[in-house]
């Protein structure tokens, strides 16, 4: 038991220490660029993070791209910086690297030390390279982003861990960290958090891990993760969706923050006022979306307090006795007694609610637009990974399909992404398809406006 408290209070100091150098919230017309490797390229945390800002802030012009590619080191980012990352106009980047840098299997080998100790060093100087890149942006925000752990603490039945390789991902992490430093970029870290809650987690279950089977790739619980620290170290953790208090006798509203309370009235035995919040609640999905995912993304919220510190729409009603059935627009959403309703209900766990089942229209049609920007990411891998190497970046004529398929069984990863290629080679596919993407930000900047919702507490 003595152990289990001094990790848990290791938990609370890696947390604090992870956010004591803050992100800076995005603002409006930013362009915000998440550059990294396959945790990034089909990841879900930058999606999970702009949902925030789309739910919680429905009328800012905001955009984010998701700029990793699978298998990429500092060295392979350095080479499609201009063709990849800086052609999207980036006002903020996030660069995140690491998992590949500091190598694999070699850490079980003769020699694990020393091999983590040539990984760190040629990490860093292809670091420096892409950092003598950054220096050039005077117009971009940098914010360096520790990557996720390499788990190796977790038991997974025939996976044998590479001992010692997230002590190399660690020291990545740190030079990041003193970069931001030297050059005045913004720096938050993933690692320590997430390594101190499997840790945690794992006291009680030895199968616990936010990084996936392979101990390298989160799930989709692990990405909900991974987007509320990186929201927490922009600052929003207290901030609410709504909070509303009434004083039912008085017919008053006592409080309104980030909504207006109006039409307040009590006929009878019963209260009903009008309630129009700002934002939206953060709807979870409760569907394990993503290849070879197994988890949801709501299953986050067991492991940390993303409900209580960044989704909270509160209402408080006093004076109130009795029992009350909640109506809002006409549906039914559950019954509360006046002592539950006087300490205050987080309508934002309620996904009955008309809010919550907008936010939900939200998340799908993100959900939606994440899915073919994912054909880009491999779309850019066939570019970066297959045919830069070739000299045939961008060719996408007969001469680069006939080199791709001789190289389809040498390759399987070339050969998973040709049928992709092949469609998106073409000029006038992927225009309808970024068309497509902005019908779809569109469509969710026009659903996702905040409406006067009826309200109405009838006694049961």
């Amino acid at each position: 038991m003595k152990n289990f408290i001094v990790l848990v209070a290791a938990v609370c100091i890696a947390c604090t220490t992870a956010f004591a150098q803050t992100v800076k919230p995005f603002k409006e017309g930013e362009r915000a660029v998440f550059l990294g490797n396959s945790i990034t390229d089909g990841g879900h945390y930058h999606s999970y993070i702009w949902l925030y800002y789309m739910t919680r802030f429905p009328t800012m012009n905001l955009r984010m791209f998701n700029g990793g590619i699978g298998g990429d080191t500092a060295f392979d980012m350095n080479k499609r910086l201009d063709g990849d990352i800086f052609c999207l106009e980036p006002t903020v980047l996030m660069v995140t690297f690491g998992m590949n840098d500091s190598g694999y299997f070699e850490y079980n080998g003769d020699k694990p030390r020393e091999f983590g100790e040539q990984k760190y060093q040629e990490s860093i100087k292809n670091y420096q390279q892409m950092e003598k890149r950054f220096k050039e942006l005077p117009d971009t925000r940098i914010v360096m982003l520790g990557t996720s752990p390499y788990d190796e603490t977790v038991k997974i039945e025939g996976n044998v861990p590479l001992k010692t390789k997230n002590e190399t991902i660690k020291r990545i992490v740190e030079y990041q960290k003193l970069s931001a430093a030297e050059n005045k970029w913004e720096f938050t870290d993933l690692n320590a958090p997430m390594t101190a809650l499997n840790q945690q987690f794992q006291q009680k279950d030895p199968a616990f891990t936010l990084c996936g089977r392979d101990r390298i790739h989160p799930d989709n619980d692990g990405h909900m993760v991974m987007a509320y620290l990186f929201l927490k170290a922009q600052g929003f953790a207290g901030k609410a969706v709504a909070d509303a208090e009434i004083n039912a006798g008085k017919k008053q509203a006592v409080k309104s923050e980030n909504c207006t309370i109006s039409n307040i009235k009590m006929i009878g035995k019963e209260l009903s006022f009008d309630y129009l919040a700002e934002a939206l609640p953060y709807p979870l999905d409760t569907i394990a979306r993503g290849w070879e995912q197994r988890k949801s993304q709501a299953e986050a919220v067991k492991v940390v307090p993303f409900m209580e510190e960044m989704n909270r729409e509160m209402l408080k009603v006093t004076g109130l006795k009795g029992s009350y059935k909640l109506l809002i627009d006409g549906e039914e959403i559950g019954i509360w007694n006046a002592d539950e309703l006087a300490a205050g209900i987080n309508l934002a766990k309620e996904t009955k609610t008309p809010q919550y089942q907008q936010a939900l229209t939200v998340m799908r049609l993100n959900e939606y637009r994440w899915e073919i920007e994912r054909t880009f990411r491999d779309y850019a891998w066939m570019q970066f990974g297959f045919f830069q190497q070739k000299g045939l970046l961008f060719a996408n004529d007969r001469k680069a399909i006939e080199v791709m398929d001789d190289n389809l069984e040498k390759n399987g990863w070339v050969k998973g992404h040709r049928d992709n290629y092949t469609r998106l080679m073409s000029e006038a596919v992927r225009d309808a398809r970024k068309q497509e993407i902005e019908i779809l930000i569109n469509k969710i900047y026009e659903v996702n406006k905040p409406v006067t919702r009826k309200i109405q507490l009838r006694q049961n």
